[in-house]
């Protein structure tokens, strides 16, 4: 079942949990090869064991009764993330939980082509929210190859709506550039919300921004872009919503009276 949703800014947000599970042996590597630079202190703050990912896809209801998705999970056994990912996922049972069908949904924002936020969005060669229109950064378009360009991207052919940029959409939800972790990474805002797709993967990144992820496209930018990201929510007091953490809602708090593990 859907997490719970919460309301920002008038738009109802539910968390959906596509899947739950470590990655691959494809992927896999001990904690401090695959975030950089993190230090036993900062692993002790977030009392870090086996890093077991949860998948989260979110569903926005605004108050014109449209309908977003924002990013589409690891897909199928078929698919591009089925050599590291659990597949399959369970968006669409999440999708009909929150009370919905596929051809309900108007927009899907992909944060990026990754295999696991992007691989839901084609089902047996065709799009599977047939209704929507699909936003994707035009940098993230020039950078992607191989499978996900092949068996997401080329399927999904008219629906793609290429986004230079910020974009501001209706009930204001904007698409803001994230990039860094790919070339043209998305984030979505509404209100105090920021779903923030990949920018932070795991809350030891929360302690100390500048802790790497190995599979950054790259590090440095990735790195200035969660510095900036947290800074700003922290400055507002907000939410970050994350794709990987167990608790898909994050409250950020001033650094001088912050309490914020999720």
């Amino acid at each position: 079942m859907p997490h719970p949703p919460k309301v920002f800014a008038g738009v109802e947000v539910t968390p959906l949990c596509d899947a739950v599970g470590p990655m691959g042996p494809a992927l896999r590597r001990p904690l401090d090869e695959t975030f950089l630079g993190a230090t036993a202190e900062h692993w002790a703050a977030v009392n870090a064991a086996d890093w077991v990912l949860h998948f989260h896809c979110y569903l926005l209801r605004d108050p014109a009764d449209r309908t977003i998705l924002v990013d589409t999970g690891i897909g199928g056994t078929e698919g591009p993330a089925a050599a590291w990912a659990p597949v399959p996922g369970r968006l669409m049972a999440e999708v009909a939980a929150a009370g919905l069908r596929p051809e309900d949904v108007d927009v899907v924002v992909l944060t990026h082509l990754h295999s696991d936020h992007a691989g839901g969005a084609v089902v047996d060669g065709v799009p599977a929210f047939p209704n929507a229109r699909h936003l994707l950064q035009r940098d993230e378009l020039d950078w992607v190859r191989g499978p996900v360009l092949e068996q997401v991207v080329r399927p999904l052919g008219d629906s793609l709506q290429v986004v230079d940029g910020l974009l501001e959409m209706a009930s204001g939800i904007t698409v803001v550039p994230t990039p860094g972790h790919t070339p043209g990474h998305q984030s979505v805002e509404v209100g105090s919300l920021v779903l923030g797709g990949d920018v932070v993967l795991h809350p030891v990144q929360l302690v100390d921004p500048s802790i790497r992820y190995a599979y950054d496209e790259d590090a440095d930018r990735a790195a200035a872009t969660r510095a900036a990201l947290l800074t700003r929510i922290r400055e507002r007091s907000g939410t970050l919503g994350t794709a990987h953490f167990a608790e898909p809602f994050t409250e950020l708090r001033d650094p001088a009276h912050r309490s914020e593990h999720p």
